[in-house]
């Protein structure tokens, strides 16, 4: 199905990315529900389903037993919305006699007048109102009032046969704040949208969504992030590489170094990822850009999403080595992103880079997974993401470049998660110790799509950039740090002159 084409058997709800995932909307004429705890969002979606009628020409009714008028209203200017003429809100208040005392009926429970009342009060304003989307909100109210689960679930099937005759669009609210396990409506309505909000113990709440059930329908299952802001209210469908495939001559691509490249075998291959991995300092970021400044050479376009460093400190940086990424951005061959692991959930993430790859970029450097693995609340689902973001870039013919920061300097080092296995390509950079300095080691310890060399480079940074140097061939256990010397002299080591003055 092409989720891009109007469907006119469904009501676009036109919130981004929720269209996608109900593919094409809400059937027109059923009954919804939109379940989940006070303040995951179930107003304000509601309230967007309308808006979204109201521009399309279609009546809009809000029928509220919890809030009052203002107060919706209030809350839709908060997010600089008015509610137009083509959407009503009609707030259901018990008749007068029932608030008082002295006129309660004493062989009758109130609640029995009180729901019936109601009833009447809702099939009357929908009636007259014409509407073809209607909200009522919420359930809690009407289950308190039935106060037994039969007549909850009669009134229920008697408001969707009504409903049904008039031919609206309905979406029922639930806060589940009395009997969350009554799962009553559940089999009555024709699909169940749930809202979930989680807070993390640091930083923003998340929120997600999940399609419970959906009649008649394909849906993408699972969970599926989505943020609410002022005056924005998105979701993000949970990305699925095998969607996103498309036709690309595969080619290699250097770095603009020969020695790097002779490491690689001759470069990287489009469409494939490479992982750089190390202590912190090595220069995992900056052989990441010096990829995409040779791409900006040959007129290729990148994107960089940077969770570690800020943003002017890097170009700072970088234009020490003869790297500048303020010209590359104005140029408009780098898109660049500063991304904050704790305001911003991995779905929307994926979007961002999505979007940056609608705009042609052919590579994408993620620094560093450790920030992103911050966003992510378990390590199981950092790998999943992981997959699906690497797949998916592979699949569109972009070079992924990606950095993680091992735990340690020298020895035996720690990395807080493993993903060589996903990487096509594995460059490993170390410290090591000779000849009273610290030097700085490359090595390419895995590469799917060809040959690669097994050397030890040794590598330093000057003015000039990256500089690698021949193989270290006189020196055994480099990759420990602590090296022993096998030669007859020091020949193969680099003549770095002064050290570096910052930290790359």
């Amino acid at each position: 199905m092409d989720k891009t084409r109007p469907d006119n058997n469904k009501a676009a709800t036109g919130i981004p990315g929720l269209d996608d995932i109900l593919m094409g909307g809400l059937s027109r004429g059923r009954l919804f529900l939109l379940e989940g705890q006070p303040g995951t969002g179930k107003t304000t979606m509601a309230i967007r389903f309308l808006m979204e009628g109201a521009a399309r020409g279609e009546r809009g009714l809000y029928v509220t037993l919890s809030e009052t008028e203002g107060e919706l209203r209030d809350g839709a200017r908060s997010h600089g919305w008015e509610l137009d003429e083509h959407i009503l809100v009609h707030e259901v208040v018990p008749s007068e006699s029932l608030l008082d005392p002295d006129e309660q009926q004493s062989l009758l429970y109130s609640s029995e007048l009180e729901l019936s009342e109601t009833t009447q009060q809702i099939l009357r304003t929908v009636e007259s109102s014409g509407a073809t989307r209607v909200v009522l909100d919420s359930l809690s109210e009407i289950r308190l009032l039935a106060q037994s689960s039969l007549r909850y679930r009669r009134q229920l099937l008697a408001l969707k046969h009504y409903f049904a005759r008039l031919g609206a669009t309905v979406l029922v609210l639930d806060d589940l704040t009395s009997e969350s396990e009554d799962k009553t409506v559940h089999s009555i309505v024709h699909a169940v949208v749930q809202l979930q909000e989680m807070a993390p113990d640091y930083g923003a709440e998340r929120r997600r969504l999940r399609v419970l059930k959906y009649r008649g329908t394909t849906f993408r299952g699972g969970y599926h992030d989505f943020s609410i802001r002022t005056g924005d209210l998105r979701v993000y469908p949970r990305l699925v590489a095998l969607e996103h495939r498309i036709s690309f001559q595969r080619a290699t691509r250097t770095s603009g170094i020969k020695a790097l490249d002779a490491l690689l075998g001759g470069g990287v291959e489009q469409g494939s990822s490479t992982l750089l991995i190390g202590p912190t300092g090595t220069g995992k970021s900056t052989f990441a850009l010096q990829f995409i400044k040779a791409a900006s050479e040959r007129g290729e376009k990148s994107a960089l999403f940077i969770f570690d460093e800020e943003r002017d400190l890097l170009w700072q940086r970088m234009r020490g080595m003869g790297i500048d990424l303020g010209a590359m951005e104005n140029a408009g061959l780098l898109h660049v992103e500063q991304v904050d692991a704790a305001e911003m959930s991995p779905g929307e993430f994926a979007h961002r880079v999505r979007l940056a790859m609608q705009k042609g970029m052919g590579n994408v450097v993620i620094d560093s997974l450790n920030g992103y693995q911050a966003a992510m609340p378990q390590e199981k689902a950092l790998i999943l993401h992981i997959h699906e973001l690497l797949q998916y870039l592979n699949r569109q013919g972009a070079n992924t470049f990606l950095t993680v920061a091992q735990h340690g300097l020298v020895g035996d080092m720690k990395t807080p998660v493993d993903v060589t296995y996903l990487a096509d390509t594995v460059i490993l950079l170390r410290y090591f110790e000779a000849l009273g300095s610290v030097r700085r080691a490359v090595s390419v310890i895995k590469k799917r799509t060809g040959h690669h060399e097994d050397t030890i480079r040794e590598f330093h940074f000057s003015p000039e950039g990256l500089e690698v140097g021949a193989p270290v061939s006189q020196f055994q256990g480099v990759l420990k740090g602590v090296p022993n010397f096998v030669g007859a002299t020091s020949a193969g080591l680099m003549k770095t002159g002064r050290p570096p003055e910052s930290d790359l």
